[in-house]
């Protein structure tokens, strides 16, 4: 099961919003094949792992572990659980349950009654936590939260100041890693504030990969769009108290700020399918 979460890795950032699937076929103690999810809409990890297998006429007495539950509908590709019956393999180790809806449980249950020997919840915490962003998603219904802020050594993250003169405590090497998860992120939000203060643009520059949709939480109105938040490069949400026409890279959503807006901002951003923020 370990070297299914290391194969699963591999489709990082290229899978979303599927999960990371590695699996891994064994004969009498060795491997005998091996495959993970490549990317979004290409075979799945279970049918890369088959193909994988040379002599494939060992299947029928081979084990298939696999991080998540084998998917038994219809979407991009056919069922997982499908094949695996067809090729009669006689076992299959599970790491830990799928909770999107369409599956949850559906494919342990199929297998078993097809007269596979399932067994589930090998590393499941592990498992979990590979994919805590889709278990995220469909359990809790809002995006994955990871809090980012510099701070230095005596406990500070800031100077007393009124914009304009950056206040830098990253060194080149954090800059690297916080550009890295901008890019395996969905989003990036920060208060008024911040954006008053630092001007960010909230871009990937240290590291390649996608541009996040960047958000600004910003009830009055009171940033500048002359700032780099606004410049157009990439999509750009508002969260606002007030009514504004939205533009092509820009759009104004209205909150009701009487009441806890951060629920209304999770709910709004998971209906827009931002999934890690």
């Amino acid at each position: 099961m370990q070297r299914c979460i290391w194969l699963a890795q591999n489709g990082k950032c290229n899978v979303l919003p599927n999960p990371m699937v590695g699996a891994v076929i064994v004969h009498e103690g060795k491997i005998i094949g091996e495959g993970y999810h490549i990317k979004y809409g290409g075979s799945h990890a279970e049918v890369n792992a088959v193909c994988s297998v040379q002599n494939k006429s060992l299947l029928k007495q081979a084990v298939l572990y696999v991080n998540l539950e084998p998917c038994v509908h219809y979407g991009n590709t056919p069922p997982c659980t499908d094949l695996i019956i067809e090729k009669k393999i006689p076992r299959v180790v599970v790491g830990c349950q799928d909770p999107f809806p369409e599956v949850a449980g559906r494919g342990i249950r199929k297998l078993i009654e097809a007269g596979c020997e399932v067994t589930v919840g090998i590393l499941e915490k592990e498992c979990r936590q590979l994919n805590k962003v889709f278990f995220t998603s469909n359990i809790l219904h809002r995006p994955y939260i990871t809090l980012k802020w510099a701070e230095s050594s005596d406990g500070y993250i800031d100077l007393l100041r009124y914009g304009g003169t950056p206040s830098p405590l990253s060194t080149e090497l954090t800059l690297m890693q916080a550009h890295k998860r901008r890019a395996e992120v969905d989003a990036v939000m920060v208060g008024t504030r911040t954006a008053f203060l630092d001007n960010p643009s909230l871009s990937v520059r240290y590291w390649r990969g996608k541009n996040p949709v960047r958000i600004v939480i910003d009830r009055n109105l009171s940033l500048a769009t002359s700032l780099h938040l606004f410049d157009g490069s990439a999509r750009t949400l508002v969260f606002t108290s007030l009514s504004h026409p939205s533009s092509n890279s820009v759009e104004y959503i209205t909150l009701n700020y009487e009441t806890d807006i951060l629920p209304q901002i999770m709910n709004i951003l998971h209906r827009k399918n931002i999934r890690s923020l």
